[in-house]
């Protein structure tokens, strides 16, 4: 019998790594539903496509039975990559899905359908939709959950999958992220094939790496003909507030991007000039010393614990690696208790995190220092 045998189980978020914590568990018969803040499955899923890694995504999703829905859903080709300076000449470029190298391979998968994969492997109504959690309580050694809609629910475990700006991590430790002194902008361009034609041939259906002056500029084809760009840079962590520019107005986002980008080349303006909507995200991540003491039925899995930057490419694949751990704590017949498991999981998963962020931070700093172009280019040439 393992230690959640007769236990309900509440995963909050239903992102790549709570859906497939979901899945894990379900395939062992345990009592598990997702309470998830978007309102249906159809909300638009925004973002980057996600590669996923050998020993931590790909290895969760083979654990929970998934690959050949992988395999039919990811896109191949979408991980060559090519690397540029500011005048957008290719200096380098890989295509990671043609070695034959299984671990060195980062098979790339749009947001969406991975989410689809996820969703359709769990049982009918495992997901509570339009379930924006706001506050919850311990009642006779179980939690009840409010959400914004007047709904509520009680679950024996609670694990809190929320992401980045999680609201259930403050009942488990107060340590708070660090500003890591970087701000992207992201933006998206739909149809790039005719509204950016330069920039959709430079793409070629992979991803852009440029690097020059302290700056990066990376930009990702998607499945759906759009694609997404984030330009990186070092700013004050108040920048999105007192800029003054108007992130909904894209001639004073191409005019912000025209004088601190100065010198790069003309053909960076389509994606200014044909994105929209301008997100500012700063860049966090968590004390590398962060710790805290396991509760009995509480705990968290990807950013919501170790939120890091994404210049790494680790978040998700973090995210899905604790889900698979967790679920083997939680389902082992060797580990006496939730609490326990718990805490071996998490005793873990921060030894693995600090590492993960501590090689994140320096792939951060490294990308956006004056050598930046050089650094990627010989951390590329290496590896090939």
């Amino acid at each position: 019998m393992n230690s959640i045998q007769d236990k309900s189980i509440a995963i909050v978020g239903g992102g790549p790594g709570g859906l497939t914590l979901a899945r894990l568990l379900q395939m062992n018969d345990a009592d598990v539903k997702v309470y998830e803040r978007d309102e249906n499955r159809s909300v638009r899923v925004q973002g980057a496509t996600l590669d996923l890694h050998y020993d931590s995504g790909l290895k969760a999703l083979s654990k929970a039975g998934l690959m050949d829905h992988f395999k039919a859903n990811y896109r191949p080709g979408a991980d060559k990559t090519r690397i540029t300076g500011e005048d957008a000449t290719i200096l380098f470029e890989d295509d990671f899905a043609a070695t034959d190298d299984d671990e060195l391979a980062r098979p790339e998968i749009d947001r969406g359908p991975l989410r689809e994969i996820l969703l359709d492997s769990l049982q009918s109504g495992t997901v509570i939709w339009d379930s924006n959690f706001v506050s919850m309580n311990e009642q006779n050694g179980a939690f009840r959950l409010d959400f914004k809609n007047g709904s509520e629910a009680f679950a024996d475990i609670v694990i809190a999958a929320d992401g980045a700006n999680s609201k259930i991590r403050p009942y488990i430790t107060p340590v708070k992220p660090f500003y890591a002194g970087i701000t992207a902008l992201e933006g998206a361009v739909y149809n790039s094939e005719s509204v950016s034609p330069n920039i959709h041939q430079l793409l070629s259906g992979g991803k852009i790496f440029a690097l020059a002056d302290g700056k990066s500029l990376i930009v990702s084809s998607k499945g759906d003909g759009s694609l997404v760009f984030y330009a990186g840079f070092y700013a004050d962590e108040s920048w999105a507030k007192d800029c003054g520019v108007d992130f909904s107005n894209n001639k004073q986002v191409l005019a912000w991007f025209k004088k601190e980008f100065a010198g790069w080349a003309d053909i960076w303006d389509e994606l200014f000039e044909n994105s929209f909507i301008f997100t500012p995200r700063l860049q966090y991540c968590m004390p590398f010393d962060q710790n805290w003491i396991a509760l009995p039925n509480l705990t968290m899995l990807g950013d919501a614990a170790h939120l890091m930057p994404p210049y790494a490419g680790e978040g998700v694949n973090m995210a899905m690696l604790d889900a698979l751990e967790l679920a083997e704590c939680l389902l082992s017949k060797d580990i006496p208790s939730v609490h326990c498991a718990i805490a071996a999981y998490e005793s873990k998963m921060r030894i693995r995190a600090v590492e993960t962020a501590r090689m994140t931070m320096e792939q951060t700093a490294a990308l956006h220092s004056p050598d930046g172009l050089d650094h990627m280019l010989g951390m590329f040439q290496q590896n090939g």
